[in-house]
């Protein structure tokens, strides 16, 4: 492991030492692109794991060189760019939420090297460009199934934290379960933690206990309460079908190739600016979809679905953002 790295569980360094990305305006790179990812969680975590996967498969096709650092405390974040920077790495992906301030310091005080970074704000020219997971449109896909399943009518949704990032996926959910089941009410809570599968746990049997029959399983640990209860769940961002056979009646999938793809594009070709790149989670984009357990879902349920995910795909119907904070009903 690289020593300065040793904050981190695990640094792994792919390639060789990179050269500065010092370019003219529109001149291509000679060689592979050297990428850089931050984590502030291990790479097995679902948000997490889907950047990782999109930047392993441009390794894997000989477009990128790749290394990365996980469990990254906030404290420590700002540092580990400037390393990253300094050895000459070229694009430098992660999440800023939380050090939103120290992240864009770093980027300004290195304008030659591409930021790509998870953020609730705003792009900031030359070289600080920003994403995140919009998959609202399969989350209200996913919401439909739910409403569809429910016999009790309550539906528990246990997220980590009230940010604009999970209050949209799960105000997607709402909207699209009540869509087909106006009778329909949510206990919602948030567990203030981007990893605590024993408090998730804790907080799903007490919705349970209080009469959800679904679980919208925004953090892992909910999966494993309606496991123990015999009730089923919804998934978000990864499809955990298989480890949870006959729980899981839908999922909705985040996709980041679509997004990474395009910045590692920019890069190689010199033409790399400060954007959003959140529309690349868009349905429309390949970057977001529903997988269902179709033994699972009624064939009338899955109709109904299908049409409508048809419908976004045609522009013809918009899915609702709504940042605020969702809340039980009373």
């Amino acid at each position: 492991m690289n020593s300065k790295f040793s904050i981190t569980r695990r640094a792994v360094l792919a390639g060789t030492a990179a050269l500065a990305l010092v370019l003219p305006a529109g001149m291509a790179l000679a060689g592979n692109v050297k990428v850089a990812a931050i984590y502030t969680l291990p790479v097995e975590q679902q948000w997490i794991s889907r950047i990782h996967l999109a930047l392993n498969a441009a390794k894997d096709r000989g477009e990128i060189d790749y290394v990365f650092s996980e469990n990254v405390a906030n404290t420590d974040y700002e540092r580990v760019m400037r390393e990253y920077a300094e050895q000459g790495v070229q694009l430098v992906v992660g999440e800023v939420f939380g050090l939103e301030r120290a992240a864009r310091k770093v980027a300004a005080d290195y304008p030659e090297t591409a930021f790509l970074m998870g953020s609730s704000f705003g792009a900031v020219a030359p070289n600080f460009s920003v994403f995140d997971n919009w998959i609202h449109e399969p989350s209200y896909l996913s919401g439909m199934v739910a409403g569809a399943a429910t016999e009790s009518n309550v539906i528990g949704m246990v997220g980590g934290y009230a940010i604009p990032e999970v209050n949209r996926l799960m105000n997607a959910f709402m909207e699209g379960a009540r869509a087909v089941n106006p009778d329909v009410k949510f206990l919602v809570n948030f567990i203030d933690s981007w990893y605590d599968p024993p408090k998730a746990k804790e907080s799903a049997f007490a919705m349970m206990d209080a009469g959800a029959d679904i679980m919208f399983a925004e953090r892992f640990g909910v999966a494993d309460a309606a496991v123990e209860r015999g009730v089923k769940a919804v998934g978000n961002v990864i499809d955990t079908s298989g480890d949870y056979p006959n729980t899981i009646l839908t999922s909705a999938l985040w996709h980041m190739e679509p997004t990474i793809d395009r910045a590692i594009s920019a890069v190689a070709g010199g033409t790399f600016e400060a954007a959003d790149y959140g529309q690349y989670s868009f349905m429309g984009y390949g970057g977001g979809s529903l997988v269902v357990d179709k033994t699972l879902v009624p064939a009338e349920v899955l109709t109904k679905v299908e049409e409508t995910e048809k419908s976004i795909m045609e522009g013809m119907f918009r899915v609702n953002v709504n940042d605020e904070r969702p809340v039980s009903d009373k």
